[in-house]
């Protein structure tokens, strides 16, 4: 009898430590790799900034199509200091443990992060859209 219960005991235990949920690693990207991963997608495209801007530059002038040409140009040179603006305050939230490791985040950290998300969606928005409006206005002369 002593032997039943004891397996019995035993059998139980190694139940309830299999039912036991192990930690699994994330599935997907994390939240850093995410917002990095945005960043790193419109990133190139700031050397299409710059070129954009060189070629709008010489057709500015008073009349309405030039005022066009300014105004897409000071759209690209925004979304140009937007990305540069956002870079320089991530890196003085963030160390290089955090965003190229996983290292884990504060709490306040953590809420930064959520911030630096959407931010980073409104700079990858504005390049985009710069960068269309002003292909989209020199495509029209040609």
């Amino acid at each position: 009898m002593k032997k039943i219960l004891s397996l019995s005991i035993l059998a139980l235990s190694l139940s309830i430590m299999s039912c036991k949920e192990e930690k699994k690693a994330p599935e997907g990207p994390t939240q850093m790799e995410r917002v990095m991963a945005i960043h790193d997608e419109v990133m190139p495209e700031m050397g299409k900034i710059g070129k954009l801007v060189g070629e709008l530059k010489s057709k500015v002038d008073t009349t309405e199509a030039g005022q066009q040409y300014e105004s897409a140009m000071k759209d690209l040179q925004d979304a140009h200091t937007t990305m540069m603006d956002w870079m320089k305050d991530f890196g003085f939230k963030f160390d290089s443990e955090e965003i190229l490791n996983g290292k884990e985040l504060t709490e306040e950290k953590q809420k930064w992060l959520d911030e630096e998300e959407a931010k980073v969606q409104v700079v990858k928005d504005k390049i985009n859209n710069s960068i269309a409006k002003a292909e989209a206005l020199l495509a029209k002369e040609e």
